[in-house]
């Protein structure tokens, strides 16, 4: 059997069909998506403030919301300054550890798949579930404050 490019052979020797593994994909999309929000927060600058999205509640309230000063946050988070990074989002640090722990887990957890193919569904499930964790401990204040409006 010829190897496409879409095909990955681990160290066993066992073909993985990339665009048949929804594990993979999946994975591959995340870290995809995380990779950019962190590329985001290094290119805008909280010196100039020149971040093209803004938040929409504040825009049509006036009001803050829990997720107000987050670009900035992160894009202090990416230069080191920490300190004011939590200044303008208190909860900054934590989303910005789920999506570095995140990406993290995506790589981890690819390779895994990959190397070892009969722990596949144990390994899902067991992402799954820390991702599920780690989701609520980073997002809790976000989700308290959408449960506010209902």
């Amino acid at each position: 059997m010829t190897q496409s490019n879409k095909d990955i052979r681990n160290d066993r020797g066992i073909e993985f069909a990339f665009d048949s593994e929804p594990y993979l994909i999946v994975n591959f999309s995340l870290a995809a998506i995380i990779i950019l929000i962190f590329v985001y927060a290094a290119v805008f600058s909280p010196d100039r403030n020149d971040y093209p999205v803004v938040c929409m509640h504040e825009k049509l309230t006036g009001e803050q919301c829990a997720s107000c000063g987050l670009s900035h946050s992160f894009s202090l988070i990416v230069r080191g300054r920490i300190s004011e990074a939590l200044d303008w989002n208190p909860y900054g640090l934590k989303v910005f550890l789920f999506f570095a722990l995140q990406l993290a887990m995506r790589v981890a957890c690819s390779a895994s798949y990959s190397r070892n193919p009969g722990i596949g569904k144990k390994l899902i499930i067991l992402d799954v579930s820390i991702s599920s964790l780690m989701f609520l401990v980073a997002f809790m204040p976000f989700l308290k404050s959408v449960l506010y409006f209902f």
